[in-house]
């Protein structure tokens, strides 16, 4: 007779949080870090442009924050495994403060470039700690067996649903301002310039990175590492980054959702770039296309969001994580499909058709993430979490970037449109076949089983390693 498997004892490093505190500690975390990002998208460009910034600049400036993210995504991976969560989510916290004030007040191009830059290393910082933090705690509580994919598409849904408000208060607060006769003037009268309207978002995003800061320190406990120097930190982090590197080669499984990462940021890629010019067309100007554009990106975060709080239905529903990432990237193809085939008309029906794949790819894009995290999480230990996250995070960034110049550079049509979604398609076959199990683990399990391990993901492991059922169902 199959006997239930036994809880594991509450770590007392984790503050004896349980599941339900740890799950709603993450979400609040994950719903701080990203409202000022997603205050900053509606006004970024029209910020900018204000303060006197060319077009060439403002795509700098852009390129500065992607090539800082992807340069240090593992570097900061790594140091997060070595260091702990909590300290890495607060520098990254820190850095977004500076990065807001900097593109708030700049009116010099190095400002605002030095603004850009520290906001990539703070996104590539934040990229795996807080969710490795969250998956800590629950293992810690209820061990590995635990279910993680209702606290991980929680937090996704919390992650969008703060791009989505953080862009209606972005665009929202400089119109308000503009409203009472003498508001708006008043900020630039009073600073010598400093503070228009348009940046007003992003010094309130700064007070937000400051309410940040203060909750990591308070809420995330964790227990206390070894005690290291500078110097074994600097060693700690390149035989992390070694490691995350040699996850894809060894395991089918994390390679799977290395690819699929990649062909999301291919989708990613295309949505972005190409959206705008089209809301542009179709309304005629480009400041309507700007605020039809603001209100798809909205809606574009909510359908994430939903996609994310349907994430476990959809495992349950297909019968395993694995389907579920399958089914989820086929709603991403058949989106992106739809957007390419309405290109050259803008018909009440291609319009409502476009906007209809629009959602489906964000959509899809929100149930696939929870699905894929909780396998990595089944495969990885707690050694190598945030590495293994940074790597994931990576292999977006890399292919989003190659995608964008690619979209760029073809010419204007349903191409562009339907070479991503090749792209995702082609993610999505490689979860046709269902992935071998982990090598097993010598000795039974908690129902009497083999049991397999996990993928060591990093140089410092657990004094009592992980053993999981990679493909177990959670309750």
């Amino acid at each position: 007779m199959t006997s239930r498997p036994v809880p594991a004892a509450v770590s007392p490093g984790h503050g004896g949080l349980d599941g339900a505190t740890a799950r709603r500690r993450y979400v609040t975390v994950s719903f701080l870090f990203w409202l000022p990002i997603g205050m900053s998208i509606a006004t970024g460009v029209l910020l900018f442009t204000e303060r006197g910034m060319g077009l060439a600049a403002i795509a700098g400036f852009y390129a500065v924050h992607s090539l800082t993210a992807a340069a240090m995504e593992l570097p900061t991976g790594g140091l997060s495994d070595v260091i702990g969560r909590r300290p890495v989510l607060a520098i990254a916290g820190l850095l977004n403060l500076t990065a807001f004030t900097l593109i708030g007040l700049g009116a010099a191009g190095w400002a605002i470039a030095l603004g850009m830059g520290l906001m990539g290393l703070a996104r590539a910082l934040s990229s795996g700690p807080a969710e490795a933090w969250y998956v800590d705690t629950v293992h810690a509580h209820a061990g590995p067996d635990a279910d993680l994919r209702t606290g991980l598409a929680r937090g996704s849904s919390a992650t969008s649903a703060a791009l989505a408000l953080g862009t209606l208060l972005g665009g929202g607060l400089p119109w308000l301002l503009g409203l009472a006769p003498g508001l708006g003037e008043w900020p630039a009268d009073t600073t010598g310039g400093l503070v228009i309207p348009l940046s007003v978002p992003a010094l309130l995003g700064a007070l937000v990175e400051g309410v940040f800061v203060l909750y990591v320190l308070s809420a995330l406990p964790e227990p206390p590492r070894p005690r290291t120097t500078l110097r074994r930190v600097m060693g700690g982090v390149p035989a992390a980054i070694a490691a995350g590197l040699r996850l894809g080669a060894r395991d089918a499984l994390i390679r799977r959702i290395l690819l699929t990462a990649s062909a999301a940021g291919a989708a990613l890629a295309a949505v972005e770039l190409l959206t705008p010019g089209r809301a542009a067309a179709l309304m005629g100007t480009a400041e309507s296309g700007a605020l039809v554009f603001a209100g798809l990106a909205c809606a574009g975060f909510l359908c994430s969001a939903l996609g994310s709080q349907l994430a476990p239905l959809v495992a349950r529903f297909t019968g395993s994580s694995e389907r579920a990432v399958l089914a989820s990237l086929g709603l991403v193809t058949l989106g992106l499909t739809l957007l390419g085939l309405t290109t050259h008309t803008m018909s009440p029906l291609a319009t409502t058709v476009a906007v209809t794949g629009y959602g489906l790819v964000y959509l899809g894009l929100g149930a696939a993430g929870p699905n894929e995290n909780d396998l990595l999480h089944r495969r990885v230990d707690a050694s190598g979490r945030a590495t293994a996250l940074s790597v994931q995070s990576l292999s977006l960034q890399l292919v989003a970037a190659g995608a964008g110049l690619g979209a760029g550079a073809l010419p204007p049509g349903p191409l562009p449109w339907l070479l991503a979604a090749t792209a995702v398609l082609a993610g999505a076959l490689l979860w046709v076949r269902r992935a071998a199990p982990a090598p097993p683990h010598h000795g039974p399990s908690a129902t009497g089983g083999p049991v397999a391990a996990p993928v060591p993901a990093g140089p410092l492991h657990d004094t009592a390693p992980e053993e999981i059922h990679p493909h177990a169902r959670p309750t």
